[in-house]
């Protein structure tokens, strides 16, 4: 297997930052609001409110959205406290809130606009959330953002111009079956030591929250708007390397650790785990639709998430370079997008067992 380079968004909080470039996120967050406060209503045992509760993101980025998630589950608990208790959260609950995501990530912009007149303590926590990062047993509600979809290596095979898992594409098109089974496998893997790991830190009856992007049943990823995105960055970067830009073989070997998993697959591995019940899986409809079907604002929002990733791999002025193509090629085949076939956004509750 061939480890790739840590998932970062860019940093800092520039007009091109993740901080800046993550509206589309922020609003899946506010749209699953009351979904969480149900969920959180109907699923979290009053027992498990003590005088301490803890918060748990993985995969916060440099913010600000994971303020928007811990604030929501933090209010969902206090309404469900003073409704079913008739007593002031103020006075009897301390939160606690625990920023998890890889130690490259920009912790210093997080911390720098954490929220004035918030109402818990908090600490980061780097390290892989493929990992077992927390102490057994230690936090009460977890939530992942937009980042269920990652997996830890690329599936062996798939850079090898002599295998049959070669893949010419920087993405798992959905096109290739062999390809697809591949990542599928090596998603199920990470997917399942995630669970384990969330399962081993969180509290018996606790819940994890998992909100993201995936996949209709029976639909490839290329045919997807995002898919179809990712197909630009990839053909950009061909067109930097038949222009001397770059060198073939660079691109050639920058594959991509994502798999978009189709709603059922991500409900299979769930149940195969054993671990927890889901509680909820629902279908949100975004606000934004799949995301807004600007050139320049696909362009600009997915080098927030991308860039440092391909930055990595090519170099910052490739990846400019890169993101000024796909703007060219999103306007010119804008009709593709509008075409695409829709994705599915989500809101997963899941208990532990």
């Amino acid at each position: 297997m061939t480890t790739t380079p840590d998932w970062i968004m860019i940093g800092g909080d520039g007009p091109e930052s993740y901080n800046q470039q993550s509206s589309y996120q922020r609003a899946l967050l506010e749209a699953t609001k009351d979904k969480m406060t149900e969920a959180i209503s109907a699923n979290l045992d009053l027992d498990l409110i003590s005088d301490r509760f803890i918060v748990a993101d993985f995969g916060c980025a440099s913010g600000p959205n994971t303020f928007v998630a811990v604030q929501n589950i933090i209010d969902a608990v206090e309404e469900k406290y003073r409704r079913e208790t008739g007593q002031n959260p103020d006075d009897n609950i301390e939160f606690q809130v625990l920023f998890n995501d890889f130690s490259l990530n920009d912790f210093n912009t997080l911390f720098q606009t954490l929220p004035p007149g918030r109402k818990y303590f908090s600490a980061g926590v780097p390290g892989s959330f493929f990992e077992r990062v927390l102490p057994k047993e230690s936090f009460h509600i977890g939530v992942m953002s937009y980042a269920f979809h990652f997996t830890s290596k690329i599936p062996k095979g798939i850079m090898d111009r002599d295998s049959p898992l070669w893949n010419k594409d920087m993405q798992c098109t959905g096109f290739n079956p062999a390809v697809k089974k591949a990542y599928l496998d090596q998603y199920s893997i990470d997917t399942k030591i995630l669970l384990d790991a969330r399962a081993e830190e969180l509290v018996p009856g606790g819940l994890m929250l998992l909100l993201g992007s995936c996949l209709r049943d029976g639909v490839k990823m290329s045919e997807t708007p995002k898919g179809t995105v990712m197909d630009f960055i990839g053909e950009s970067l061909s067109d930097l390397a038949q222009q001397g830009v770059t060198e073939q073989d660079k691109v050639d070997t920058f594959k991509t650790s994502i798999y978009f998993a189709e709603q059922g697959e991500i409900r299979q591995i769930i149940e195969e785990n054993g671990k927890f019940t889901i509680e909820l899986f629902e279908d949100i409809i975004h606000s934004k639709n799949e995301f807004p079907l600007d050139p320049k604002t696909l362009a600009i929002s997915f080098k927030a998430f991308y860039g440092a990733f391909i930055s990595a791999h090519f170099g910052v002025e490739v990846m400019r370079k890169a993101f000024e193509l796909v703007e060219i090629k999103a306007r010119e085949q804008i009709s593709r997008l509008h075409n695409a076939k829709a994705g599915m956004q989500y809101l997963i509750v899941l208990r532990k067992n």
